[in-house]
């Protein structure tokens, strides 16, 4: 009986805290006009107005240069600067590509090393709505001496606040979810082994403060 009751403990936290991750999503958009920052990174996935949007900021003069992460290999610059809206000459002279990043973790790392190589302390940093709280701890774990600005590209089917009822953006939303809470589970481990700065857990008081309140 005790067995069942910690279970269903366990389920109902688990369920109010997706419901909380969920609603942080769904306010991450639209987007404030962020603050000017050194450099601009977008990670690149399945929607390409991730890359839009950050090409309008470049364009806006939010930072001075960007790096678009995680490009397939198989991708030619010039093949990409074709399909990416906006002005040429600033695609040749003010855009980064980088090809080694395969996961968000990899994205973290390459953009740490773009950052550090560039001497830049503050980046703008643009991906999808339901990938930003993810994508925010990894690079605060790669390198958390930067400044973060979050610049979120809304995914419309996500925007329902009964996202839920069906299967797609259920099954989307929850798999995220999962995601950020391995990455956050990692994270808590390196901090209590002493390996891991406190800043690369500070999503992780977040997202606990949030459930406790949803609670």
């Amino acid at each position: 009986m005790k067995l069942i009751a910690a279970l269903a403990i366990v389920a109902l936290v688990w369920l109010v805290g997706l419901f909380a991750f969920a609603e942080r999503v769904r306010g991450l958009t639209p987007a404030d006009e962020p603050a000017r920052a050194e450099g601009i990174v977008a990670l690149t996935g399945p929607s390409p107005e991730r890359v839009n949007a950050a090409m309008r900021l470049l364009e806006q003069g939010k930072g001075d240069r960007l790096l678009i992460s995680g490009v397939n290999r198989q991708v030619r610059r010039q093949e990409l600067r074709e399909v990416t809206p906006g002005s040429r000459r600033l695609f040749n002279c003010c855009v980064d590509l980088g090809f080694e990043a395969e996961n968000t973790r990899g994205n973290a790392e390459e953009i740490a090393a773009w950052a550090r190589a560039r001497g830049y302390d503050s980046l703008i940093v643009v991906t999808s709505d339901y990938h930003m709280p993810r994508s925010l701890v990894e690079i605060r774990t790669a390198a958390p001496e930067l400044v973060l600005i979050p610049h979120a590209v809304s995914t419309p089917e996500l925007d329902d606040s009964r996202w839920w009822r069906a299967a797609v953006t259920a099954r989307r939303m929850t798999l995220e979810y999962m995601k950020y809470l391995a990455v956050l589970l990692r994270e808590l481990v390196r901090r209590v082994s002493g390996d891991q700065p406190a800043e690369a857990v500070q999503d992780a008081a977040e997202a606990a403060g949030q459930a406790r309140k949803a609670a």
